[in-house]
C-alpha cells in the first residue's frame, strides 16, 4: 500500500487577522506547518494550533521563513547567512517553547515561501537553513523539493530528507513551481487537486503547465492554508487518496 502524508500551513494570521480554517484543516491532513512567527503566526495562533495538532494526532512542523510580515514571506531577502541561521533558530525555539507547553513536540522543518524557492538553488543560504535545524536538532526530518540543493546539503549532513510536492500549485516544464503572479498558477478546482494528488501518490508524477509529464517521487503532499478554499481542497485530496487506496500518514 502506498504511504503518503498530507500537510497543510497553518497558524499564518497575525492578530486579529486570520487567513484560514486551522482547525477544520486539522482533522483532515497529517502533518501541520506551523508558522513561526515571521512571515505570520502570533504567539496564541502558533499555541493554537499546536494544541488542535496535538488532539488530532498530527504532526507538528517548524514553517520557518523570512523576517516579512508585510510581504507575508514571498519576497526574496538578501540575508547574510550568518543572521539567517539565527533568525531559522529563533523560530524554532520559540515553536517548540510553545508546542511542549501543550504537550507536543516539533517533528519536521519546512520553509516558507521565498525561503523555500531560495534555498532551492542558493547555496549560502541553503547551508544557513541546515546549520540552523542541525544546531537545534539533527534528528528532525526537512521537507523540501526533490533536486533542490536544500534537500542534497541537509542529506549530506546527516538530516533525514522528505521529497514534497504540491496539490494546488501548477509546475513548469523543468519542475519548479510557477510563479503565483502568473495566471493558472494556484488549483482551486477540487476535482483537478484530487486528480492530481491520486497521480503523484499512485504513479509519481505530475503535468507541467505544458502537458510535459513529470517524475515526482514524493513522500508528502502539501495544501496551502491560504489558497481559496483550503478546507475543500483538503478533503477533496483525502478522500481522493483513500479512496485509492493510499494511507495516509506522517512520516514522523
Amino acid at each position: 500500500m502506498t504511504v503518503l502524508d498530507l500537510n497543510c500551513d497553518v497558524a499564518e494570521g497575525f492578530g486579529t487577522w486570520r487567513l484560514a480554517d486551522d482547525d477544520a484543516l486539522l482533522t483532515v491532513v497529517t502533518g501541520a506547518n506551523i508558522a513561526c512567527g515571521f512571515h505570520a503566526g502570533d504567539p496564541s495562533a502558533m499555541r493554537r494550533a499546536c494544541l488542535t495538532a496535538v488532539r488530532h494526532g498530527v504532526a507538528i512542523g517548524a514553517h520557518v521563513g523570512y523576517r516579512d510580515l508585510a510581504g507575508f514571506g514571498r519576497r526574496f531577502l538578501d540575508v547574510d547567512p550568518a543572521e539567517l541561521t539565527d533568525d531559522v533558530l529563533y523560530q524554532l525555539g520559540a515553536l517548540s517553547a510553545l508546542a511542549s507547553a501543550v504537550g507536543g513536540r516539533i517533528g519536521y522543518v519546512k520553509p516558507h515561501g521565498a525561503l523555500y524557492a531560495a534555498i532551492g538553488s542558493h547555496e549560502g543560504q541553503a547551508r544557513a537553513v541546515v546549520s540552523a535545524v542541525l544546531q537545534f536538532d539533527p534528528s528532525l526530518p526537512v521537507l523540501g523539493m526533490p533536486g533542490s540543493r536544500w534537500l542534497a546539503l541537509a542529506a549530506s549532513a546527516g538530516l533525514p530528507t522528505v521529497p514534497e510536492a504540491f496539490a494546488d500549485r501548477a509546475y513548469t516544464p523543468d519542475g519548479r513551481l510557477l510563479p503565483r503572479r502568473l495566471p493558472g498558477a494556484v488549483l482551486t478546482d477540487p476535482a483537478v487537486v484530487a486528480s492530481r494528488v491520486v497521480r503523484l501518490a499512485t504513479a509519481g508524477e505530475v503535468e507541467a503547465t505544458d502537458g510535459t509529464v513529470l517524475p515526482v517521487a514524493a513522500r508528502s503532499v502539501c495544501v496551502h492554508g491560504d489558497t481559496p478554499g483550503a478546507v475543500g481542497l483538503a478533503r477533496a485530496a483525502r478522500a481522493a487518496l483513500v479512496g485509492a487506496g493510499v494511507s495516509l500518514r506522517s512520516f514522523v
